[in-house]
Parts: C-alpha cells; structure tokens; sequence
C-alpha cells in the first residue's frame, strides 16, 4: 500500500466531508469512494480509518462509512475543549519568548484576514483564520498539544463553513487575534490566556446559537 496514496485520500476525503459534497449523515461503501477518487479501496480504507478517529466518519461493517453529523450540543461541548488547548497554547507561546521570525506566520495569517474582510471574501477569512489558529497552537513547541488541537479544530471548521454565510462579518474576531497576538509578541502570558479563551467562547456562543437556529436537516 502506498503511503502517500492514504494520505491523498485522507486529504480529499476531508475537503469532501468539510464542503458537505459529503453531506452529514450520508453513507458511503468504500468501494463508490475508491471509484470517486481514483485509488484502490484499500488506501481508501485505511483513510476512513483515520478519519473514524478524528470523528468525521463512523465506520459500520457491510455497509460502508456514515458521515458523522454535529449537534448544538457536540458544537458547544467540542469548542469547551479546544478552548482551554488553545488557550493553552496560546499562554505556552507568550511563555516560550518567540523570536521575530517565529510570530511571522500568524502575522501574515491576521493580514490575510484583513484582507479578505476589505473585499469582503468570507472563504478566504475563513482559509487565514484556520491559518492563525493552527500557527498559534504551533507556535506553542508543544506537539501534543498541536495533535490535539487540531483533532477538535477540524469539527470546528466542518460546522463553521456550513454557518459561515449566516454570521456578521468577523470583525471582532480579528481585533481578538490581534490582541492575542500582541500579549504573544510582548510575553504576556495571563494576557494571551484570558483573550483567547475569551475569543473562543464568543465563538462557541455564535456558532451553537446559529446551529440550533438554523436546525440544519443534518443534525
């Protein structure tokens, strides 16, 4: 079996899952997924593996793989967590005294965002701001950490493109990750904890609230 043909499958399965091309609640035989992206089926099954342990699909035997649909409950219960990692992370990262050419691709990723809101591009806000997050986790050195994070960051993303058309323009967010980036920059431990838990749980309230409100057929 070819490596990179399971992580090729990984990654497309994902965008698959995350664009609702696979919709919640949807199943799938490995064999029709082998044939969609061009592989054998079994880089294909051992894709749905990884993916069944990231909470994107539940594997049932004899009839393929179910696409794993997020409640208001899951949403809040899974921001809870990756709040307090990132929190976490982000108190790490002020700690660690980051060198100029560390804090550079958050940097980047903040001007992106505010990019994206002067046209305004919501995709591409949400491409910098997936960005900022997984640079500021990274930015923590502490690799358990990043796995974690990124785990329950991925349910986020999957529910945040479904809502992202239905929300204000996230200018208070990128005024939070500026200020998360500043307490970074400037070593401020308790200051980068207490913003970017406090962004998160903004975060959490929004999306929950939008879920329910919508009641999405998926859920």
């Amino acid at each position: 079996m070819s490596v990179s043909a399971t992580n090729r499958a990984v990654n497309e399965l994902r965008e698959l899952i995350f664009s609702a091309t696979l919709p919640p609640g949807s199943d799938h035989l490995e064999a029709e997924l082998a044939a969609r992206l061009g592989l054998s089926r079994t880089p294909v099954r051992e894709a749905l593996a990884r993916l069944e342990a990231q909470g994107l699909v539940q594997i049932r035997p004899r009839r393929g793989a179910r696409i794993v649909g997020l409640s208001p409950t899951d949403m809040s219960e899974i921001y809870e967590v990756l709040t307090a990692l990132e929190a976490t992370a982000a108190a790490a990262a002020a700690r660690r005294g980051l060198s100029a050419a560390e804090l550079v691709p958050m940097a980047q990723a903040i001007e992106a965002m505010e990019d994206a809101l002067g046209e305004p591009d919501l995709a591409r806000w949400a491409v910098a701001d997936d960005q900022f997050h997984h640079a500021l986790v990274a930015a923590s050195g502490n690799s358990r950490l990043v796995e974690a994070a990124g785990l329950y960051a991925d349910q986020v993303r999957r529910a945040r493109m479904m809502t992202l058309r239905l929300r204000p323009l996230p200018q208070k967010s990128n005024e939070d990750h500026r200020a998360v980036f500043a307490a970074i920059r400037a070593g401020d431990e308790a200051t980068a904890f207490s913003v970017h838990k406090a962004h998160r749980e903004r975060a959490r309230a929004l999306l929950t609230e939008l879920l329910a409100e919508y009641q999405f057929p998926w859920l």
